[in-house]
């Protein structure tokens, strides 16, 4: 295989004016934390802090909550449908216009590569925009009965894997349905968030429509748990999610949750084995493995294990990590230090309970927090890399003799968020895709998202669905 290098091809940082500190967005204007708090957020290829940002307290909350109800109560809800709809194609296209701000900050802040956060997520988050507003007037024919309604204010709690993203996941569907919202981004990844709300203003949204408190658990906790709530919506860890449900349950008010994951990749032997190597490494080396349905879990039918194996290996010895903002990175920074402490952790219990590792020649930067794109062979069942979500570029191996074997391996785990399948006998897909318990099953390709298609998972990945018209139901009284 010939070997080239890539001169560096760093995207500016200029175009992104970052303050020095940022407040928390409540009632349509940046204000300040009741108590005063704040905490840093931090550049994770660097470790440079790039900006301090208000922290908010229960008192900042009750403020955002009730802001949001007299929205509910007033301007919004007596909005005509189509008015509320210009909103979201504003904000589509002010996020197209702004799209390379959006993407240097959000790899800055995150650590994803800035090909990744230029070409996936600033993309898809305009995308939801311009689907869900095309929805707003169209409600009452979308199959939720005559006469739906919105549920009035939402709590929406959101990951810092796709900050930007999942704010647009959650935003579009509850505005085009009606409600109002508050939004509490990830502690580690404030600053898009903060952004967009520069976007929200831009656009004239009316006040209160949109509120965004930013901060650490604490924070989250004192939303989820918050009376004036009639939705609480949240995407994050299983065990948050376990005590979000434990929090409201007994309550009126409704709940969506979308959790971890442990897909399995199935490889059949008659599966175009090139095509599925690419969908192998975007589906656990994309974002470095912070995705809630990566296919972590690799289920490659013995008699192809190693030519596949090797062909895998020879494609990871090209990954290129380093700098996120420079457009050559493949693999960028591990978003936190206490993330990269949980990925090496359990990347040495494979070690130690007999998997063999494998990772590329690849120098790590001296600064910020990083781990190289790793396959582990020789996994059982019972391992922890095959039982426990990583979130980080590790890949597990298993193999398997028959369909129904593959079926039973990729099935067993609690969760049950994704899969892939690969092979060239649309039969073969069809059979395996109807017994696979998960929300997404992707044929012949992984981690291929649209607006228009719902996402979700079973078990212990949670439940409700995120997208396409399934979204809309969880923000309806219907």
């Amino acid at each position: 295989m010939p070997v080239f290098d890539y001169a560096p091809a760093p995207e500016s940082r200029d175009i992104v004016a970052l303050r020095p500190g940022y407040g928390l967005f409540v009632d349509g204007a940046f204000t300040e934390p009741a108590d005063g708090g704040t905490f840093k957020t931090v550049n994770p290829a660097t470790e440079e802090v790039l900006a301090e940002v208000a922290e908010a307290g229960p008192a900042d909350v009750d403020r955002a909550v009730a802001a949001a109800r007299r929205a509910f109560d007033g301007v919004w809800g007596r909005m005509r449908p189509a008015e509320r709809a210009k909103y979201l194609f504003r904000v589509a296209r002010v996020l197209q216009e702004r799209a390379r701000e959006f993407a240097v900050l959000e790899s800055l802040d995150n650590g994803k590569p800035i090909r990744e956060s230029r070409d996936v997520d600033v993309p898809l988050a305009a995308a939801h925009f311009f689907y869900y507003a095309g929805w707003a007037d169209k409600l009452r024919w979308a199959g939720f009965g005559g006469d739906p309604r919105p549920l009035g204010v939402a709590g929406q709690v959101i990951p810092w894997n796709f900050p930007l993203l999942m704010a647009a996941w959650k935003l579009a569907p509850a505005l085009a349905a009606g409600n109002t919202c508050v939004l509490k981004p990830a502690e580690t990844t404030p600053l898009s968030a903060l952004l967009l709300a520069e976007v929200l203003q831009q656009v004239d949204l009316p006040p209160g429509v949109v509120n965004i408190v930013t901060g650490a658990g604490g924070t989250g906790r004192a939303l989820v748990a918050h009376g004036g709530l009639d939705k609480v919506a949240f995407t994050g860890s299983t065990e948050v999610g376990k005590q979000i449900q434990r929090t409201l349950a007994g309550t009126r008010t409704k709940l969506t949750l979308e959790l971890g994951g442990k897909a399995a990749n199935i490889v059949f032997d008659d599966a175009p084995l090139d095509q599925a190597v690419e969908g192998i490494v975007n589906g656990i080396f994309f974002n470095q493995g912070h995705v809630c349905c990566a296919g972590s879990r690799l289920l490659v039918q013995e008699s192809v294990a190693e030519p596949l194996l090797e062909r895998l290996k020879q494609r990871l010895a090209t990954l290129r990590l380093g700098d996120p903002l420079d457009k050559n990175t493949d693999i960028g920074a591990v978003n936190s230090a206490a993330q990269l402490e949980r990925i090496t952790e359990l990347a040495a219990s494979g070690d130690a309970e007999g998997a063999v590792r494998w990772q590329p020649e690849c120098p790590l930067p001296d600064r910020g927090w990083w781990f190289p794109p790793t396959l582990f062979t020789g996994v059982s069942q019972s391992h922890r890399i095959a039982r426990e979500e990583i979130f980080g570029p590790v890949l597990s191996v298993l193999t398997f003799r028959t369909p129904d074997e593959a079926v039973v391996k990729a099935n067993n785990t609690p969760y049950g968020l994704s899969a892939g399948v690969w092979s060239e006998k649309g039969s073969r897909i069809l059979w395996t895709a109807q017994r696979l318990r998960a929300g997404v099953v992707w044929a012949n390709t992984f981690n291929r998202f649209d607006p228009a298609s719902p996402f979700g998972g079973y078990k212990e990945s949670g439940f409700g669905r995120e997208g396409g018209r399934h979204g809309l139901e969880a923000y309806l009284d219907a």
